[in-house]
């Protein structure tokens, strides 16, 4: 039995979301091939702590027991991270990135300690991560932003092993743009298949 951590992270309505669309059919299907899982679902929009931007004013305190270590330990505990994302201004949603700079931290997720070449070696080798993402242009469209990629690095800096991401281009042009939310999570469904038979 293996524990999952589902980071939900989109600031969209659930309703009209590609990235929760896709997420919620992932989590059914995954929960059909692997019953006796444990899912824990958290949703970065309730967490008092994905509101906390890291400033030069809060610098001292930021990181900490309630807003740091309870999380960095809840990524410790787990088995498997299945992250859908949603491209925002080129990059991933604010509350993601303050998840991100509240949790990567040195001598918890990674170390340099020990280190041969002076490289970080990641602490969070036990873990296996799905990352799924969504973004209203195409490929291509905008060569200086990837957040797919971003986030595929840093989990791997961190020593996740990344499964193969579903990513999602191009929902605010056709064929995307005129289907249903329904049409649309059926027309990626064996893209969902794929990625999960390595999950």
């Amino acid at each position: 039995m293996a524990k999952v951590l589902v980071l939900k992270v989109t600031m969209i309505n659930d309703k009209v979301s590609y990235s929760t669309a896709i997420l919620n059919k992932f989590i059914e299907v995954y929960k059909n091939k692997y019953k006796n899982d444990e899912i824990i679902e958290l949703d970065l929009t309730n967490e008092p702590m994905a509101q906390k931007a890291l400033t030069r004013d809060n610098m001292g305190n930021f990181w900490n027991k309630d807003d740091s270590e309870k999380y960095i330990d809840q990524l410790k505990s787990v088995d498997k991270l299945i992250l859908a994302s949603p491209m925002v201004n080129f990059n991933i949603p604010a509350i993601l990135k303050n998840y991100i700079d509240h949790v990567f931290l040195a001598d918890k997720l990674f170390s340099y300690k020990y280190s041969k070449k002076g490289d970080a070696i990641g602490l969070l080798d036990k873990l296996k991560v799905q990352i799924i993402t969504t973004q209203g242009a195409p490929v291509g469209w905008y060569p200086f932003s990837s957040h797919t990629e971003y986030l595929r690095g840093l989990w791997e800096f961190a020593g996740a092993k990344i499964n193969r991401p579903i990513v999602i281009s191009g929902t605010k042009v056709e064929p995307y743009s005129k289907m249903d939310i329904n049409d649309f999570v059926k027309s990626e469904l064996d893209n969902i298949m794929e990625s999960l038979k390595e999950f």
